[in-house]
C-alpha cells in the first residue's frame, strides 16, 4: 500500500507556507509516504509574493510550479513521487479549490482564471481532464459551493490550526454523491503527514494521479 499526501504547500510559492522543499522531501520520507501532490496557493496574493505581474505577457506557469520542481528535485533521490496540484481561490468569494491534473494551458491566464469564478471554471477544467475538489467547505469564510460544480470535497482537512468542521464536510460529500479526499493541509512542521489517501496504486505523473482520484479507489488517512 501506497501513502500519498493530496494537500502541502511549499514556501517558496505559498506566502503561507514555511517549509522548504529538501524539509519536507526528509520529513515524508520518514512518515511513510510513497507520493505527495504540490497545491501551492494559485491566487492574487501568490502571484504578488513572486513578484509575477499578472498583466505582463511573460510565462505565469512557470514561476507558480517553482515549488513543484523544487519539491521533485528533493524527493528523487528518495524515491517519492511529486505530483502537480493547484488550491485556487477566484476573485468571488474565499473560497478555496484543490485542483489535480491540470495542463498549463488551463492555469496559464490567472487574471482570466480569478474572474472567471467557480461557475465558469468547472465546466472548463472538468473538459480538461482536471479534478475539482473544494478545500475545508465549512471552514471560517467559506461556503459549499453548489454541488454540480464539484467531483469532490476534501473532507478530513488535518490542519491543527483549523476548525474545518470536517464531519460537516463529509456529509456534504454524501448527500450529493461526491468523493471525498483528507489532506494535511501542510504549512508548518506541525502539520506534516497528518492526513492523505492509502491506495494499492502509485500513479507515474499528474495525470494519472487525477485519474486515481476520480476513481476513488483509495481509503482516507
Amino acid at each position: 500500500m501506497y501513502k500519498i499526501e493530496t494537500h502541502l504547500h511549499t514556501t517558496h510559492v505559498s506566502k503561507c507556507g514555511k517549509l522548504e522543499a529538501p524539509v519536507l522531501a526528509e520529513a515524508y520520507k520518514s512518515a511513510g509516504y510513497s507520493g505527495m501532490v504540490v497545491t501551492d496557493h494559485y491566487n492574487r496574493t501568490t502571484f504578488d509574493y513572486l513578484g509575477v505581474n499578472l498583466a505582463g505577457p511573460e510565462d505565469k506557469v512557470g514561476p507558480f510550479l517553482d515549488g513543484y520542481r523544487r519539491l521533485r528535485e528533493a524527493c528523487a533521490p528518495l524515491g517519492i513521487q511529486v505530483y502537480r496540484g493547484a488550491e485556487l481561490r477566484f476573485d468571488e468569494c474565499e473560497n478555496d479549490y484543490l485542483l489535480y491534473g491540470w495542463r498549463d494551458d488551463l492555469l496559464a491566464d490567472p487574471e482570466a482564471v480569478f474572474r472567471m469564478g467557480i461557475a465558469a471554471f468547472a465546466p472548463i477544467a472538468r473538459a480538461a481532464g482536471a479534478v475539482l475538489v473544494q478545500a475545508h467547505p465549512y471552514r471560517a469564510k467559506c461556503t459549499p459551493a453548489i454541488a454540480c460544480y464539484l467531483e469532490g470535497v476534501e473532507v478530513r482537512n488535518l490542519n491543527p490550526r483549523h476548525d474545518s468542521h470536517n464531519t460537516r464536510a463529509e456529509e456534504y460529500a454524501q448527500q450529493f454523491g461526491l468523493l471525498s479526499l483528507s489532506g494535511s493541509d501542510c504549512h508548518r512542521t506541525e502539520d506534516i503527514a497528518l492526513g492523505g489517501i492509502l491506495t494499492k496504486e502509485l500513479p507515474s505523473d499528474s495525470m494519472s494521479m487525477a485519474r486515481l482520484i476520480r476513481s476513488r479507489r483509495y481509503t482516507l488517512l
